[in-house]
C-alpha cells in the first residue's frame, strides 16, 4: 500500500499578509513617484522663476490697476491677471490702501509687493512711500478736445464724413467689450482735422480712466528720448558705450566695452530695433520678455546681459529689451533720477494737457520704456496728435522738435522684415514689409504705436486722421488693427 506525501508550503505567511505587503509596496512606489513628480514640477517652476515672476505679474498688474486706473482692485484681478493664464489662479493679491501697495502670493510661499511712489508708478519689491498719491481723474471738461474733453457733436463733422458709417465701425469695434475670450475693447476716440469726432468706452472704463499702453509706450519713450536728444546735441549713431557720463554709466557698460559686436552696437541700433541682442519678444511662461518685466530690478541691465544674436546693425528683431535700454540712456542725460522722473510730464504730458500720464519704472528707477505709460483715451488720442503735428502743438508750441515724424517714420532696414518699422514705430502701409501691406485702406504715410493687448495709435497725414483704440484683447485673433485703420479712414475724407 503506497502513501502520498502531502505538499509542503515553504512560504509560512498566510496569503492575506502576502496581499497586504504587496499593496504596501506598490502604495509606497507610488508614493515615491508621485514626491518625484512634484519635486520635477517644483524645480521646473523654480527654474524658471514662475512662482515669483507669476507673484510679480499679479501684483504689478493689481496695483496699477488701482492706483494708477483707480479701479476695483478686485476686478482688475479677475479682468486682467487671471485671463492672462490659467496658472495665475493659484495667486492670491492682498490690497494695503493706505499704504497703496498690492502684495501678491503663489501658493501662500512666494511673495511679491508692488507699491505706488511719487512720479514712478507702481513699482515691485520697493516700500511704500506716504508721499504717494493714488490717481484721481479730473472732473469732465465740457470744452471741445483737446482744451476739454468733449466730441463734437456730429453736425460739425464737416463735409465728406459718414457719419452713421463711422459711428457703426466705431460700435462694432465694442462687440464683446467686457469679455476677456472677445476682442475685449475699452475706449476708442477718431480725430480728423484735429478734432474729436467721436469717443467710445467700455462700461466700467470711464473717458477719464488711464489705460495701460503696452508697447505703444515704446514710440513715446522714443519721442522724449528724441526731444531731450535734441536739447542736448545728442548724437544717435554714437555707440551705446560712449552714451553715457562718466557718473551715469550703468555697471553692464563696462562688459559692453569688451565684448568685440556688443562694443559696436550704436544708439540708432537700438532705437531702429537692430541691436543683435538675444532678447526677442516671447510672453511664455519661461519667456526673457516676463523675466525682465517680473523678475529684474533692472530691467535695461538684464536685457543688456543677453548674449548676441546677429552682428550690430544686421538683423531686425522687435525687442521690448532695446526699449529699456534706451530708457536707460536717457536716464543717463540727467543729473540726477528726481529730474529724470519728473522730465516726461514737465516736457511732453504737461504742453499738451496729458493730465492722466503715469510713465512707471523698474525698481532701479529707470522708465519701463517698452511696456508701462498710463493715460487715458483722450490723453493718447492728444500724444497721436502731437506726433501727427510733427511736434507742434495747437497753441503753436513746439513740444517735441520737428523732425520726429520722419526720424520715426524711416524704415529701420532697406527691405523685408523690418522694412515696415521705424524709430520704435510701425510703418503699417509700407509697400515691403508693412504688416498691413495688403490692405488697400492703410495708406502707406500711417504711423502707428502698437500694444501687446491691442492698443493701438494710428496717425495718417493723408487723411489728418488719429485712430485710438485700447483694449486687453488676449486672443490677438480677436483684433485685426489694419482692418480698424482701413474701416475707419473708409468714412473720412483725405485732408485738407
Amino acid at each position: 500500500m503506497s502513501t502520498t506525501t502531502p505538499a509542503v508550503d515553504l512560504d509560512p505567511t498566510p496569503a492575506p499578509k502576502k496581499k497586504r505587503r504587496w499593496l504596501k509596496r506598490t502604495l509606497i512606489t507610488i508614493g515615491v513617484i508621485i514626491v518625484l513628480l512634484i519635486a520635477l514640477i517644483v524645480g521646473v517652476l523654480l527654474y524658471f522663476n514662475i512662482p515669483s515672476n507669476s507673484a510679480g505679474l499679479a501684483a504689478q498688474t493689481v496695483c496699477s490697476g488701482t492706483f494708477v486706473s483707480g479701479r476695483n482692485a478686485d476686478d482688475v484681478f479677475t479682468q486682467d491677471v487671471l485671463p492672462q493664464s490659467p496658472a495665475l489662479s493659484i495667486v492670491s493679491t492682498s490690497v494695503d490702501q493706505s499704504g497703496r501697495s498690492v502684495t501678491a502670493t503663489f501658493l501662500g510661499l512666494f511673495e511679491r509687493r508692488a507699491s505706488l511712489l511719487p512720479n514712478r508708478g507702481c513699482v515691485l519689491d520697493e516700500a511704500p512711500d506716504p508721499a504717494a498719491q493714488p490717481f484721481v481723474a479730473k472732473p469732465v471738461n465740457p470744452a471741445a478736445w483737446p482744451a476739454g474733453d468733449a466730441a463734437i457733436p456730429p453736425a460739425q463733422w464737416g463735409a465728406g464724413v459718414n457719419v452713421s458709417g463711422l459711428q457703426q465701425v466705431v460700435d462694432q469695434e465694442f462687440a464683446g467689450a467686457g469679455d476677456p475670450k472677445a476682442g475685449n475693447a475699452r475706449g476708442m476716440a477718431v480725430v480728423h482735422d484735429g478734432k474729436l469726432l467721436i469717443q467710445k468706452q467700455a462700461p466700467g472704463f470711464p473717458a477719464g480712466m488711464p489705460l495701460l499702453g503696452w508697447s505703444m509706450t515704446k514710440t513715446v519713450n522714443a519721442m522724449i528720448l528724441y526731444k531731450k536728444g535734441q536739447e542736448t546735441n545728442f548724437d544717435f549713431n554714437q555707440l551705446v558705450v560712449n552714451a553715457f557720463p562718466a557718473d551715469r554709466t550703468p555697471s553692464w557698460v563696462a562688459q559692453w566695452r569688451q565684448d568685440p559686436q556688443k562694443s559696436q552696437i550704436k544708439v540708432s541700433d537700438l532705437l531702429f530695433m537692430k541691436a543683435g541682442l538675444d532678447i526677442a519678444d516671447d510672453y511664455g511662461p519661461q519667456g526673457k520678455v516676463v523675466q525682465m518685466l517680473y523678475g529684474e530690478p533692472s530691467m535695461a541691465g538684464y536685457a543688456a546681459s543677453q548674449p548676441m544674436a546677429a552682428a550690430p546693425g544686421s538683423l531686425w528683431a522687435y525687442s521690448t529689451g532695446s526699449s529699456d535700454i534706451l530708457s536707460q540712456i536717457t536716464q543717463g542725460m540727467f543729473p540726477n533720477d528726481q529730474a529724470y522722473w519728473e522730465y516726461a510730464q514737465k516736457a511732453v504730458f504737461a504742453p499738451i494737457g496729458v493730465n492722466s500720464g503715469t510713465f512707471a519704472t523698474d525698481t532701479l528707477g529707470t522708465w519701463v520704456g517698452g511696456s508701462y505709460i498710463w493715460a487715458n483715451t483722450g490723453d493718447w488720442a492728444k500724444l497721436g496728435q502731437l506726433m501727427l503735428n510733427d511736434g507742434k502743438w495747437n497753441s503753436g508750441q513746439q513740444v517735441v522738435p520737428k523732425g520726429w515724424w520722419k526720424f520715426a517714420g524711416t524704415p529701420a532696414m532697406p527691405d523685408g522684415d523690418g522694412h515696415g518699422y521705424g524709430a520704435q514705430t510701425w510703418i503699417p502701409g509700407q509697400p515691403v514689409g508693412g504688416e498691413c501691406n495688403t490692405v488697400p485702406g492703410v495708406p502707406k504715410d500711417a504711423l502707428t504705436m502698437e500694444g501687446h493687448y491691442g492698443q493701438l495709435v494710428a496717425m495718417v497725414p493723408s487723411k489728418n486722421t488719429v485712430i485710438v483704440r485700447l483694449g486687453w484683447t488676449i486672443d490677438s485673433d480677436q483684433f485685426d488693427s489694419c482692418k480698424l485703420i482701413s474701416d475707419v479712414l473708409a468714412n473720412l475724407p483725405a485732408a485738407k
